[in-house]
Formats: structure tokens, C-alpha cells, sequence
């Protein structure tokens, strides 16, 4: 396996090659490390060899032209995303291109993946639905897996993926003692070497109003990992889907902060899933919010800069399994993101 981990000084150094990028803010702090304001996802597409190549190619691609930030989970595609970021990354690393301390991998664990189910190892009441679990077992088990899979020692961020999802059948008080659990699981994975940041990748849990069923508190969870890990704790990670169609992470508010501003306060990063929506916000947009974002050559590029304009967002996740879709995306890296005067345009009549 690739050893080490990113680091400041690597993924500062990796910025610092694409000077162009780097000089009209393509590039942000994310705790320690330096990341591309657009990152790659690798969620869609067939269990298949010529989505594995496509995925490869495009991974490769935007590696060589500026982009840093992976994402990726153990059940995309049935562990076949996981498994060509390992190749690609490799590749790339034995190419010259980049250093493996240079990319920031992110990949998730939460439900079960046929083949990959840790047999003996956890319990029918560590499960729910027939589909989840957080039990430290499990994770240490999925946990070993993916390390397996992306070829790497060591995964920069490791979230608990859709956590909410137990929200349906256990309690909170319980669900909040699972999480704590799984923290001090994760917390000691930090330590021997697995991990080097943790976090929440969700759905629903932070687009919901606080109080509603299902959803996650932030400011709980901050102070789950503090009583797991101290005041610096690991849990300093948290992917949300943020788009033209669903702004809730910016939009709703109590006492006039979102879930973003609460994230920035805590001092943990935020990053954009579903910047496209599956692609469905990649064509057909309204002329006004084209009129709004000068400078944007297409759709697509519309809706991620909508995306890496929002005040809170640090990188915005785009997938991309074609080199086309790189070059077309990555031409946003030219350009400054919108200001914060001209994204809050957005939102008036």
C-alpha cells in the first residue's frame, strides 16, 4: 500500500504548481491541508470495466490538471469505485504526476455492502434495516477494507455515511450513544495511523430543521467527539448535498445561522455533495441564474459555481468519469468563485 497521508506542506506544494489557479482562489485551507475548490466523486455509473476505465482516465486527468480531493465510499458501485481511485492514484504516484501526500482520499462506511459484511463480527441489533450499522466491529472491519481497496495506508477522511439513517429506528438517546461509540472507535483509529480526520457524510440530517425527525445536531455531535477525543478531536469533517435545488444547508437558519455558519464556528470543514444533482442541473437552467454568474461557459459549470460560491463550502464534489466532463468542470479553475454580494443575488426575486 501507498504509505503516509496528505499534509500541509505536500498539498501546499501541489497548489503551488498550478500558480494560474492558485492566484484566483481555486485552492482553500481545509484544517492542515490545501485542497482544490472542486473535487471529484465517484458515485454514479455501471459495475462495469468501461466505467472503471472511464473512471481511471478522468481521475488521472484531473489529478495532472489541479484537483486534489477524492471522494469516494466503500458501496459505490460495490467497492469498484474504491478500488479504481487505488488504481488511479497509483498510477499517477508511479507516473511522477503527483505525491500521495499531496491528494486527499475521503471514503465512507455505514451500510452494508454485499461481499463485504464482516461475518461474526457484529450482532443483528448492531444492524437496522437489514442495512446500517456504526458498531466500532463494523467500521473497523470496513475501515480495513477500504485501506485495502484505495491501496493506501492511511485515509485522510473516513465519514460515518448517512448516519441519520438509524434516526428511523432507534431512538435519539441511543442514536447519539451509537455515535459516541463509533467516535471513540475513531478516535483511536487516528491514533494508530488508519485515519487522519473523521466525519458525517449525510443526506437529510443537515438539511432538515433542527427539531424535525431525522435530523442531525452539529453542535451534539462536536461535543460527542470533544468527550472522545478532547478539544482536539478529529471530527472536522462534514459532506452535505448543496445545490441550485437543494440550498437548505445555506438556507435555512436559526437565530440566523445555518448549519455552515455553526460548521465554520466549530471549526470543521464543509463540502458540497451532489453539485449536479445526479446531472439533472447540468443543462436547462434558467437564463437569470446564467445572467447572475457571469463568466461560466456552460450549465454545468453554472451549478458549481453556485455550489463553490456559498460562504461556508470548501470544496464542491463534482463526479466525473469522463475526461471530457474534467476539462469542461476544471475551466472553472480559471476563474474566481462569485463573490459573496453576487451569490446572496441569487436568492432574491
Amino acid at each position: 500500500m501507498l504509505p503516509d497521508r496528505a499534509t500541509g506542506a505536500a498539498t501546499a506544494r501541489y497548489a503551488g504548481r498550478f500558480r494560474a489557479h492558485q492566484e484566483v482562489g481555486f485552492y482553500r485551507a481545509a484544517q492542515l491541508l490545501t485542497v482544490s475548490n472542486i473535487g471529484i466523486g465517484t458515485y454514479l455509473g455501471e459495475m462495469n470495466e468501461a466505467t472503471d476505465r472511464g473512471y481511471t482516465q478522468a481521475l488521472g486527468a484531473a489529478l495532472s490538471a489541479g484537483v486534489n480531493f477524492i471522494d469516494t465510499s466503500l458501496n459505490y458501485r460495490n467497492q469498484r469505485s474504491e478500488r479504481t481511485i487505488g488504481t488511479a492514484l497509483r498510477q499517477a504516484v508511479e507516473a511522477g504526476h503527483v505525491h500521495r501526500e499531496e491528494v486527499v482520499i475521503c471514503t465512507k462506511a455505514g451500510y452494508l455492502v454485499p461481499d463485504a459484511v464482516p461475518q461474526g463480527a457484529i450482532t443483528a441489533s448492531d444492524v437496522v434495516g437489514g442495512m446500517h450499522s456504526m458498531a466500532p466491529a463494523f467500521l473497523a472491519d470496513q475501515l480495513g477494507r477500504s485501506r485495502q481497496n484505495l491501496g493506501i495506508e492511511t485515509i485522510d477522511v473516513f465519514y460515518l455515511h448517512n448516519p441519520e439513517t438509524q434516526l428511523s429506528y432507534v431512538s435519539q438517546d441511543e442514536f447519539y450513544a451509537r455515535i459516541q461509540q463509533a467516535f471513540i472507535f475513531l478516535e483511536q483509529a487516528v491514533k494508530e495511523g488508519g485515519i487522519q480526520f473523521y466525519g458525517t457524510a449525510t443526506w437529510e440530517g443537515f438539511r432538515k430543521p433542527p427539531q424535525s425527525p431525522g435530523a442531525l445536531s452539529l453542535e451534539r455531535l462536536a461535543a460527542i467527539a470533544r468527550q472522545a477525543g478532547g478539544a482536539d478531536h478529529h471530527f472536522r469533517f462534514i459532506q452535505l448535498p448543496l445545490n441550485l435545488a437543494l440550498p437548505e444547508a445555506f438556507g435555512n437558519r436559526v437565530d440566523g445561522e445555518s448549519v455552515l455558519d455553526l460548521a465554520v464556528r466549530l471549526g470543521i470543514t464543509a463540502v458540497a455533495s451532489a453539485s449536479l444533482l445526479q446531472s439533472r442541473l447540468a443543462r436547462n437552467l434558467p437564463g437569470e441564474i446564467r445572467q447572475k454568474l457571469p463568466g461560466v461557459r456552460t450549465d454545468a459549470q453554472c451549478a458549481i459555481q453556485f455550489v463553490r460560491s456559498t460562504p461556508g463550502i470548501t470544496v464542491a464534489l463534482v463526479g466525473m468519469s469522463d475526461e471530457g466532463h474534467v476539462r469542461e468542470n476544471l475551466e472553472l479553475a480559471g476563474i474566481p468563485s462569485a463573490d459573496e454580494a453576487r451569490y446572496l443575488s441569487l436568492y432574491k426575486n
